[in-house]
Parts: C-alpha cells; sequence; structure tokens
C-alpha cells in the first residue's frame, strides 16, 4: 500500500477531501522525523512505536581491497509494533 492508497482509503471512509488527508499524513510523517531527529521516540498506543536505536561501533572488511575498516557507532530508527497490532497481523 502506498501513501496515496491510504490517502484515498482516509478520504473514503471519513468524508474528508483527499488534499487535505494528504496535508495532514504529510505533517505527521514529518513530525515523526523531526522527532526522532531529536532523539524522541514515538509512542502510539495500540499501534506501535518509532525509536531510536543506537548501533554499537564495529570492524568491518573491505573484500576488494582486503583491508579493515571501523564502523563508528550511529543511530538509526526503528519500529516497534504493539502487542494488540502484532496479534491482529497474526
Amino acid at each position: 500500500m502506498t501513501k496515496a492508497n491510504i490517502v484515498s482509503e482516509i478520504a473514503k471512509s471519513t468524508g474528508i477531501d483527499k488534499a487535505t488527508v494528504l496535508v495532514t499524513v504529510e505533517k505527521f510523517m514529518e513530525t515523526v522525523k523531526d522527532s526522532l531527529a531529536n532523539d524522541e521516540n514515538v509512542y502510539l498506543r495500540g499501534f506501535g512505536s518509532f525509536i531510536v536505536k543506537t548501533r554499537s561501533q564495529k570492524t568491518a572488511r573491505n573484500i576488494s581491497k582486503n583491508t579493515t575498516i571501523i564502523i563508528p557507532e550511529h543511530k538509526i530508527p526503528a519500529f516497534k509494533p504493539a502487542k494488540v497490532f502484532m496479534e491482529q497481523v497474526k
């Protein structure tokens, strides 16, 4: 399902025009991205959590040059679904 499909479904079920729904969905995604960029987790009860995970430093190999490189510690966004959500998907 794409963003356009989500906007269409919400507009159809609520009766709100697609342009308004699109602005709302875009603003929601922007707010989640901004929060994660500022190390703030986003918790949506009954749906899940958008969290920031920290990957520790590790050693990797460049096989073509036969060298070792160090990948520094970095943060990645992650999604952890709620138990209710998990049960519904199963």
